[in-house]
């Protein structure tokens, strides 16, 4: 491997210990100083928001300045962003800060995330693309996903295991290992972009154009049935199984089955069985569905981490493929925004989790998984009559 590809991965994996950590530990944490979980998830909704903004922006600027320069601005937007995200929590608990000013606070750390943050993944995915054949796109894209992936299986066990010791060491470390990898990107990375050349010729893309819009809407349905569960897993355990003892660690174990069984699924049926996009589109939809159901008529704890389990392997097969059909259907000056487009509609879900999630799970938690278990259904449906969606295979030979 390229020495400036293993940085480029250990800054997604950086960021991937962070945010599964933050996932797991502002939630409850939030809700024990007064926080309701509407707000809670307005804290997400709002980096969601400024994310969807600008990381199709961020996508074109990596055009036009470069991979590395916009993915180190990333990097350094998301160590400050961990920092200021967690610093009032503990203030607050401290008697150091005045409550009033605690949601206030938690959104401005959280924004920093979205407005800067979000540089780093279409940046990443761009640059991998610019060096990538089509035939190993979808497998190049599985493996730069998996480090992000993996660093949300550690971020809650190392990040348990260090609050242990200090309630803030977990947040400066994950920081300084983002800062890290920014410095070792910006020594060694390539600055590649679209040549001046190429820049003239372009002919650019739009989210409304037929060959973009299908994989951006697919997304977007994934997106929230994705950031519904991951802002629910922990007040879903903790209403239903409140009977169970040691209740954080039963939260991060879920979130690290989460993440590994992904980052499996995406090594078997990217690398190992090499199921084309179209394959692993359809049968990792259905698998999520049914994974939603279970999780909704889960009667222990071992059924709801059987729904999880699933989860993660059929979303370990979507978000690959769908990424790289994307990327199959666009030419090789288009990349850039391509990848912007798609990190613009990632953050939806969030988004609308506080709006759409939450109130249904506040009328019923089970209601919120049978949902989802819907919008999955119409996902399907969508790849079945969508003639882009329909078309994924061939963009594979293309």
């Amino acid at each position: 491997m390229n020495n400036h590809l293993f940085w480029l991965k250990f800054g997604l994996f950086s960021v991937g210990l962070g945010q599964s950590f933050a996932f797991v530990l502002v939630p409850p944490l939030a809700r024990d100083l007064g926080l309701s979980e509407i707000q809670t998830s307005t804290i997400f909704a709002i980096s969601a928001v400024a994310w969807a903004i600008t990381s199709a922006s961020w996508g074109r600027a990596s055009d036009n300045f470069g991979r590395r320069n916009i993915a180190v601005i990333g990097l350094i937007g998301y160590s400050i962003s961990i920092i200021a995200l967690i610093t009032p929590l503990f203030l607050v608990e401290q008697n150091l800060l005045a409550f009033v000013y605690l949601f206030p606070s938690l959104i401005l750390g959280r924004l920093i995330n979205g407005l800067i943050g979000s540089a780093t993944r279409p940046a990443s995915f761009a640059y991998l693309a610019d060096i990538t054949p089509p035939e190993k796109r979808t497998v190049k894209f599985a493996r730069m996903e998996s480090s992000f992936l993996a660093g949300t299986v550690l971020g809650p066990l190392i990040g348990g295991f260090l609050f242990l010791f200090s309630q803030s060491l977990p947040f400066y470390l994950f920081a300084a290992c983002a800062l890290t990898a920014a410095l070792q990107l910006y020594l060694k990375m390539p600055n590649t972009k679209v040549t001046t050349e190429i820049a003239n010729k372009i002919n650019t893309i739009s989210f409304r154009d037929a060959n973009v819009w299908p994989f951006l809407f697919f997304a977007a349905l994934i997106s929230f049935c994705q950031a519904s569960l991951l802002q629910s897993i922990g007040f879903y355990i903790t209403d239903i199984f409140s009977d169970l003892p040691d209740l954080p660690l039963i939260i991060s174990i879920c979130f690290a089955i989460l993440s590994i069984s992904t980052i499996i699924s995406q090594y078997l049926f990217t690398d190992l069985f090499g199921l084309d996009n179209s394959k692993l589109l359809k049968y990792g939809i259905l698998i999520v569905l049914i994974s939603y159901l279970f999780a909704a008529y889960s009667s222990s704890i071992a059924i709801f981490y059987f729904a999880i389990i699933l989860n993660g392997i059929g979303s370990g097969m979507i978000r690959p493929a769908n990424a790289s059909a994307l990327s199959l259907a666009q030419s090789p000056e288009n990349q850039g925004s391509a990848a912007g487009y798609l990190g613009s509609v990632i953050p939806i879900g969030h988004m609308l989790t506080p709006v759409v999630a939450m109130p249904i799970y506040q009328i019923d938690p089970t209601y919120l998984y049978i949902f989802s278990a819907i919008l999955c259904f119409i996902a399907a449906i969508f790849i079945i009559i969508n003639p882009t969606m329909k078309s994924v295979k061939l963009l594979e030979n293309e």
